[in-house]
């Protein structure tokens, strides 16, 4: 590894406006400094590229897509634009610890069998009003793929991973929810990804990262089972804790529609 290695984290925006400041100086803030930030705007419309201009910095970089496309599209197309050697994500509405990147990549020098990194997270969530960690159960490191089918730990905004990866594999498409799920799930069949149990970002919860998609997410997890089962029992991996976590989401979905329907 370079003394200095290069990393190019991507913001994919469109109507970020509301906690992007908050995000963005979690980025300039960062202890480790040698980053750039490819910064995807999806044709928003509110003021998400003026508040971007008030970070005067040359290692921030603005790219306007050319027309409105779903979230993995838009991933692939600022990971096209990325110079670095690594290549980390965050969304315009989480955050990161200052010493985010400062950590994985010590880490990722200290145990170089490792090209892929991720961390614990702590939950931001506005309607509690209360802070807490993820996850409580230490984080598998290695070959995780079966630990991962049976509890997907994994949260993008705390992935580090070798800007190489993105040669042979991107996100696919055709997902709006579960693309980070496949395209992970598929890298640790082949690859160790270590993990760090300290939690380096926030995920936060809201109202319109919720109840709107659990019925795209059903439908995403059932395509995605019915098309990689065959390929992943021959791997002797299971998805038995996929098809029970698709049906909590299915009753999930059912109980709210009855709810509302009962309001009405």
């Amino acid at each position: 590894m370079d003394s200095k290695p290069l990393v190019s984290i991507v913001m994919n925006c469109y109507n970020g406006e509301k906690y992007l400041r908050d995000s963005l100086k979690s980025i300039v803030s960062q202890t480790y400094e040698n980053w750039e930030l490819i910064f995807w705007d999806n044709l928003s419309s509110d003021s998400s590229k003026k508040i971007l201009r008030e970070f005067s910095n040359s290692k921030i970089k603005y790219f306007k897509s050319e027309k409105f496309t779903n979230l993995y599209k838009a991933r692939n197309l600022a990971i096209n634009q990325c110079n670095g050697d690594y290549v980390c994500f965050l969304d315009t509405d989480d955050l990161w610890v200052k010493n985010k990147l400062e950590m994985q990549l010590n880490f990722l020098k200290l145990n170089n069998e490792f090209k892929i990194v991720y961390s614990n997270y702590y939950i931001l969530n506005e309607k509690k009003k209360k802070n807490y960690i993820k996850h409580h159960q230490n984080l598998p490191s290695g070959f995780i793929t079966r630990e991962l089918l049976d509890y997907y730990s994994l949260g993008l905004l705390t992935v580090m991973l070798e800007k190489k990866f993105f040669n042979n594999l991107l996100f696919n498409e055709k997902f709006n929810i579960i693309g980070d799920f496949d395209f992970f799930i598929k890298l640790s069949e082949n690859f160790k990804i270590g993990s760090i149990q300290e939690p380096l970002a926030y995920y936060r919860i809201h109202e319109s990262n919720l109840s709107n998609k659990i019925n795209i997410h059903v439908s995403e997890l059932e395509d995605w089972i019915n098309n990689n089962e065959g390929r992943l029992k021959e791997n002797q991996f299971s998805l038995k804790h996929q098809k029970i976590f698709k049906f909590k989401l299915k009753l999930k979905a059912f109980l709210i529609k009855f709810i509302n329907f009962k309001i009405k």
